[in-house]
């Protein structure tokens, strides 16, 4: 008896091996899918002005993931478990691979890119064309070579971006719906928070080295290797630089790719966590479970669905916490889409630089506190009435901490003629008249061409044109200008090119911003755990897969895509300066009013932050009254797991005798 015995035992460990091994893959998998998603939400500035597109085109090409996400999602959540999930996941994962592949595409397909400037490579800079004249005859606006403007159609290329990001979106959809039933299906109930609280972490690892990904390939310019980059009058900090975005994307569909490997290797099911060593359970008792099951599926994997959906559309505590994702899901999504931008704008940083401060402050405290908050969990054993109260008090305190940002502010860039005078006065409104004073008008120069240079006096001008200058010396970004009319200093009135870099006081208010995010996030992230378990435990265990599907998906359409469209069309209404594309049609912004610019993106997010706790409020008065599913079924498994503890001992009463080799018989039959 003891062989037969020792092989049930032996299928115990390496059943149990089997659920830790499809954490640690569906861990690299939230790791690569986050990767993804973070690097390209890193990128949309550089995808913004490399297709001289506005704000809110950009909004809509970050939002065309949730778009894949939401052709698939139900049909997923549902019948994915129904099918063999693993296999499903391993798919999704190689299409996120060749998603990423497609976006990178338009790289290949258009021509150089070439930013907007007054200074031609091709012309001959000892004649300083480009320069204040006024012996020459010039236009205010320049003129437009039909041909130049036909290959303007090199905008629509951006459309790539989108179809890659659909697919993409179609990739990721059954990753953590399949994936968390399937542990949810096979874990111990106590070891669930933990073992989610290491997905989190690894959906935090993932942005972490997406973002060091992202600042690595925004500090190459696009086009390296093609073009000589001495030659370049930009720098990274100037907003016409574009850097290598689609590098990231190549590398970031090969790591999809691999990551689908280990899902062709799993089972279809799995025994429970802490179960599988039973002894009692019988070869026949599982065929005859298995074969009960098979039926039930083939009888149940269509006319339960309308069912589940009735089940959880009554289920007040349900609903209200989608309500309350689909606010704070709005707020965090434009937050987290546009915060490149805004610190870009607010602080004065190159997108390299912005990104890897992120991803330095930002992403540790995350990935400890959601580590410390599935531990928490799992040590104390918090129900779930106590874990919504925890995630209620920890999320109204970052709330309320957040409001501090509004504090860590600096001015707009002094820019002549836009929002400031030529004399130095800062002036509230931009009219395109201003930015032509007494000391340019002679100079006949385009007044809607962006091409700053930073005079010795403090102040930025739209291009050494405006600034009056009527000399240069050095070529590429060394490249002086001298004898300029409208800078008033004590000096030989040069300019030097691009904008004045702003003050010590904004570098520490940056910093200031940086720590008091260090703290938003971790104490965030400690709410993130306990809030999500009340959603597992608040529908009944048949019903989990369908009801995490559907909240994704409520989550996702009702903010996924359209926070970033309508938060980037509200952006766009604070730039103050569009770049001119060369037929003379506007092209991305250049400079915004930084003013209303963080009024929208502080102030919006925190509405909508306010507003989700009224929900929440409610769900913790309801959680009050009524007992949850989760709890019944967790309660169903503890009575299990302790009958299986007494079955043990009685097993050991029985058989208790001395001598060394009772026990090891002993030791092989538990």
């Amino acid at each position: 008896m003891a062989e037969p015995e020792n092989r049930v035992a032996t299928h115990g460990v390496k059943c149990f091996s089997k659920i830790k091994m499809f954490l640690l893959a569906l861990t690299w998998a939230f790791v690569s899918k986050s990767l993804s998603g973070t690097y390209m939400n890193s990128m949309l500035t550089q995808i913004e002005r490399q297709f001289d597109i506005p704000t809110s085109t950009v909004g809509f090409i970050n939002g065309s993931f949730e778009i894949g996400n939401l052709l698939l999602i139900i049909f997923v959540s549902y019948f994915g478990t129904k099918l063999h999930r693993p296999i499903v996941i391993g798919v999704g994962c190689a299409v996120m691979g060749l998603g990423c592949f497609i976006i990178s595409l338009p790289h290949f397909l258009m021509d150089r890119y070439e930013y907007e400037t007054t200074i031609s490579p091709a012309s001959n800079l000892s004649s300083n064309s480009f320069l204040c004249s006024g012996n020459r005859t010039q236009t205010l606006t320049p003129t437009h070579d039909p041909a130049e403007c036909v290959k303007e159609i090199k905008s629509l290329m951006w459309i790539y971006a989108v179809v890659g990001n659909v697919i993409r979106g179609i990739g990721e959809t059954p990753i953590m719906p399949l994936g968390i039933s399937y542990i949810e299906d096979f874990a111990k109930s106590e070891n669930s928070p933990l073992y989610i609280g290491i997905l989190e972490t690894g959906m935090v690892i993932g942005p972490l080295f997406g973002l060091l990904l992202g600042s690595f390939c925004a500090n190459i310019y696009v086009d390296t290797g093609s073009v000589n980059t001495d030659d370049l009058t930009i720098t990274p900090t100037d907003t016409r630089w574009v850097g290598a975005w689609w590098v990231g994307f190549l590398i970031c569909a090969g790591v999809n790719v691999l990551t689908s490997i280990p899902f062709f290797c799993f089972p279809k099911t799995l025994p429970k966590e802490g179960l599988e060593d039973n002894v009692d359970v019988t070869k026949s008792d599982k065929e005859e479970k298995h074969g009960g099951k098979a039926k039930e599926e083939k009888h149940g994997i269509t006319k339960d669905f309308l069912p589940f959906m009735k089940s959880l559309s009554c289920n007040p505590i349900y609903m209200l916490f989608i309500l309350i994702s689909v606010l704070q899901f709005n707020a965090f999504i434009n937050t987290f889409t546009f915060m490149p931008k805004y610190l870009e704008q607010q602080y004065g940083k190159s997108t390299a630089e912005i990104v890897f401060l992120i991803g330095l402050y930002n992403l540790p405290p995350i990935c400890v506190g959601y580590l410390i908050g599935g531990l928490i969990m799992k040590k104390f054993k918090i129900t779930v009435k106590k874990a919504a109260y925890i995630a209620f008090c920890l999320s109204l305190t970052e709330y309320l901490l957040s409001f501090f940002n509004f504090m860590m502010t600096c001015d707009n860039f002094p820019v002549a003629g836009l929002t400031t005078s030529y004399e130095g006065y800062v002036q509230p409104l931009y009219v395109e008249n201003n930015v032509l004073a007494d000391c340019n008008t002679r100079c006949n120069c385009l007044t809607k061409t962006w091409d700053p240079v930073c005079g010795e006096n403090g102040l930025a001008y739209m291009s050494a044109c405006l600034a009056g200058c009527e000399k240069s010396v050095g070529t590429g970004i060394n490249m002086v200008f001298q004898n300029c009319s409208c800078i008033q200093s004590s000096g030989n009135a040069s300019a030097v090119l691009g904008l004045c870099k702003k003050g010590p006081d904004c570098t520490i208010r940056l910093q200031y911003f940086l720590i008091m995010s260090v703290i938003g996030c971790f104490i965030y992230s400690l709410a993130a755990i306990p809030g999500y378990m009340v959603l597992l435990r608040c529908i009944k265990s048949e019903e989990k897969s369908l009801g995490i599907g559907l909240h994704a998906f409520c989550t996702r359409i009702f903010a996924g895509i359209p926070a970033p469209i309508y938060f980037g069309a509200l952006i766009d209404r604070t730039c103050l300066h569009w770049g001119t594309l060369k037929c003379g049609e506007p092209g991305a912004c250049r400079m915004y009013d930084i003013n209303n610019f963080r009024n929208i993106y502080i102030g919006v997010p925190a509405a909508l932050r306010g507003s989700s706790f009224f929900p929440a409020f409610f769900i913790l008065i309801l959680m009050r009254k009524r007992q949850l599913p989760g709890e019944i079924d967790s309660s169903e498994t503890e009575l299990a797991e302790t009958k299986l503890k007494e079955k043990k001992s009685e097993c050991v009463d029985v058989h208790k005798s001395p001598g060394v080799e009772n026990d090891r018989e002993l030791k092989t039959k538990l």
